[in-house]
């Protein structure tokens, strides 16, 4: 077997694809908003939501390798299961989340997954934080909670979702950075969207009921576009350095706010921009300085 060829660093398309990956990501929380509040018919459990987001993901992934045919490794299963678990349930909450919240919230919340990734690092990879990291954690955790609106019932409990949200796909980071080296991406794309279609499909059969045709379209949309961006994440990270490479997915906040304002005439309030501000402080903050880390 010939070793896979080092692709050559090309910043410019690695910041284009990594505009592409979070326009595409925020429109499947559109998608998602638009199914959970009965914009196209019957309001749809966000269970039976991203059951559709994994079945559609997956039947992408195969058609692809059907096509490619790529060779597989050797597969840690127990690292598949527990990444696919927690990514499901952080996807699932997402989309409850948006239901409640104008979708600016509920990204802007997400952003807290790899601060809550660096913490779990701790514990399960026996990684060092500095106060750096300990800063910009406090920081990221305080416009969390400036986003709840403490009193604001409901979207106080969207909030508390979202941060649900991001506290599982934090998790699913560790499995992640362990997947990482010891499997291809399309290896790890395709495996978590099987495993995570057997989680989502035994979930959603308590909640089934037919979706009208709108709703297959856009369960179909969510699974299409969750996949075209994992794509254009993952080969975005080939071709460019991780610390520059993220900056440019935080503009999946302003693609969420355009696509609530244009369908459901939602625009961010003070409080939002506020709660927003603070969290891409801190994860700028993060990605800095593990730049310099880096270059160190």
């Amino acid at each position: 077997m010939q070793p896979t060829p080092v692709p050559t660093s090309n910043p410019a398309l690695a910041a284009a694809l990594t505009l592409a990956a979070s326009a595409f990501a925020a429109g499947t929380t559109l998608l998602a908003k638009a199914l959970g509040t009965g914009a196209l018919g019957p309001a749809l459990h966000p269970l039976q939501i991203s059951h559709g987001r994994f079945l559609f993901a997956f039947l992408g992934f195969a058609t692809a390798a059907m096509i490619l045919r790529p060779t597989f490794s050797r597969i840690h299963w127990g690292l598949h299961i527990g990444r696919s678990t927690l990514g499901w349930g952080g996807v699932t909450l997402m989309f409850a989340a948006a239901a409640f919240i104008p979708l600016s919230d509920a990204t802007a919340i997400s952003f807290l997954n790899p601060v809550v990734g660096m913490l779990l690092a701790i514990p399960f990879l026996g990684e060092k934080i500095g106060p750096w990291r300990w800063g910009s954690a406090a920081l990221a955790f305080a416009g969390a909670m400036i986003l709840t609106r403490p009193g604001a019932d409901a979207l106080e409990f969207g909030a508390i979702l979202a941060l649900c949200a991001a506290v599982s796909m934090g998790g699913e980071l560790i499995f992640i950075k362990k997947l990482t080296g010891r499997e291809r991406p399309f290896q790890i794309l395709l495996i978590n969207n099987a495993i995570g279609l057997a989680i989502a499909t035994a979930a959603a059969l308590f909640v089934w009921h037919m979706p009208t045709w709108p709703q297959w379209a856009a369960l179909a949309g969510i699974g299409l576009l969750m996949a075209s961006a994992q794509t254009c994440f993952i080969n975005a990270m080939r071709l460019a350095d991780a610390s520059f490479v993220a900056p440019f997915f935080y503009a999946a906040l302003a693609f969420a706010a355009l696509y609530d304002a244009l369908v459901f005439s939602v625009l961010p309030d003070a409080i939002s921009w506020l709660g927003a501000g603070v969290i891409l402080t801190a994860a700028g903050i993060l990605v800095w300085r593990e730049g310099r880390s880096k270059q160190t």
